[in-house]
């Protein structure tokens, strides 16, 4: 019985999520503000089925009563992140609190399969660690709508973020082979998460103040120095995330074809002399170029995501009715081979699509405001957003070398959940000030 009705629910879930991943879209070609509305609620009930029917297999599956607390408490923090953010903050982008709720909902059903297949508290940490990010940055939005001196300090943004990192460089914890992360007090946090967002604060701040030639060379110094810290501490997802995200606010503030030209050719050879340089690159390239030539030592990880996404096919073998575990780091860098194999590459490309759902919705949102400075801080962070999707989905599926990033809201680690709670909050502040504004001067008239 228990198989039937987890064969069964698979089917649902990939229906409701294809539904919800419709009206995701469908909600851009509506004007009246009642039929978006309607459209979100729709996207509500889609999302909220996909949880109960998940939760419904988990405790099957495990036959632990603490799974139906997990389930409620996480219902309760839907609830209140959803209709809080509404009731705080009136002029809310609604299409982007359904996504975040839903890439979390994913990220929690996955977590709390892999939790209980190996033995360990992953999906809990996740869960305690997205509430209080989610607490937190509900202010975001109302500190953007209210402090208008964001971009008279670009130098902090840019002296500040490069020293954290340069802290990592110099004493920071290695993992995999890279210096990602500094301890405090007991824990543990990967500051590249937050100086992704103080970057494009630092970037978007001086061009708002000046696109002189003299600005964009001392800008750009700024920026390389970031990059080299980063590839210092072997953190190649960063570098890579940093340098694309500088090169297109560079372009989209001077519309100057030569400087995007330029930063081209020149990542183009700098990503030809780490090959020859660093040996950890050299690895990851071979591993990614042929993993068969050593499947049991380098090219493991690459080739065990491969034959997840091929066992798993378009419906995905089902909860608990795959092995993901078999992934090393699945949990994190390879999540989305976990969700391809057990919820089926339709269920997978559905979440690829909300990914591309939320960078639309900040690049409207870009396009529409008034301020220059905060044109870029929407289109910068909608940039680090879909670069790192883009990096942690190409290594997993092989179409590029495995670079270590995480798949946002989804994977499990507590800085990249904080620092893109803030990412979206950010951006979701500009939406309400620019709604704001735009009452503001309906009225006027």
């Amino acid at each position: 019985m228990t198989t039937l009705i987890i064969e069964i629910s698979k089917y649902f879930m990939i229906l409701l999520m294809a539904f919800y991943t419709y009206f995701n879209f469908r909600f851009f070609s509506y004007q009246d503000l009642e039929d978006k509305k309607a459209v979100c609620g729709r996207q509500n009930q889609a999302m909220f089925l996909i949880h109960l029917l998940a939760f419904l297999v988990i405790y099957l599956k495990s036959q632990e009563e603490a799974v139906i607390g997990f389930y409620l408490a996480q219902v309760v923090f839907f609830v209140c992140y959803i209709g809080g953010f509404r009731l705080l903050y009136r002029n809310v982008s609604r299409l982007l609190v359904n996504n975040t709720a839903m890439l979390l909902c994913v990220g929690f059903i996955i977590q709390t399969r892999l939790s209980i297949e190996k033995g360990q508290a992953l999906a809990g940490k996740q869960f305690v660690v997205a509430a209080l990010a989610a607490a937190i940055s509900l202010l975001l939005p109302f500190i953007m709508d209210r402090v208008w001196q964001l971009s008279k300090i670009p130098w902090v943004y840019g002296l500040g973020g490069l020293v954290l990192l340069t802290a990592v460089w110099m004493k920071g914890n290695t993992s995999y082979g890279a210096q990602l992360s500094l301890s405090l007090g007991g824990a543990s946090f990967q500051p590249s998460e937050f100086v992704k967002i103080t970057f494009v604060f630092f970037t978007a701040a001086m061009f708002y103040h000046s696109t002189s030639f003299r600005t964009v060379c001392v800008t750009t110094a700024a920026a390389a120095a970031h990059v080299l810290v980063l590839v210092a501490s072997k953190d190649l997802g960063g570098a890579l995330i940093f340098f694309t995200t500088y090169l297109f606010m560079l372009f989209v503030a001077t519309s100057n074809w030569v400087y995007l030209g330029t930063g081209v050719l020149s990542g183009s050879v700098a990503a030809v002399a780490a090959y020859y340089l660093f040996s950890h690159v050299r690895i990851r390239v071979e591993a990614w170029a042929n993993p068969w030539a050593d499947i049991d030592n380098r090219g493991y990880q690459i080739t065990q995501s491969l034959f997840a996404i091929g066992t798993g096919g378009w419906f995905g073998s089902g909860l608990f009715q795959g092995m993901p575990y078999k992934i090393p780091v699945v949990e994190k860098d390879f999540i989305f081979a976990a969700i391809f194999e057990e919820m089926g590459g339709i269920f997978a490309v559905c979440v690829l699509l909300i990914c591309l759902g939320c960078f639309i919705q900040f690049m409207m949102i870009a396009s529409k405001m008034r301020a220059a400075f905060y044109k870029l801080i929407a289109f910068g962070l909608g940039m680090v957003y879909i670069t790192q999707v883009f990096l942690n989905v190409g290594g997993v599926v092989k179409f590029i070398p495995s670079t270590g990033v995480t798949l946002p809201f989804v994977s499990y680690g507590g800085s990249s959940v904080f620092s893109t709670f803030f990412l979206f909050h950010i951006v979701q502040g500009l939406y309400i000030l620019k709604r704001n504004e735009e009452e503001e001067d309906e009225g006027e008239f």
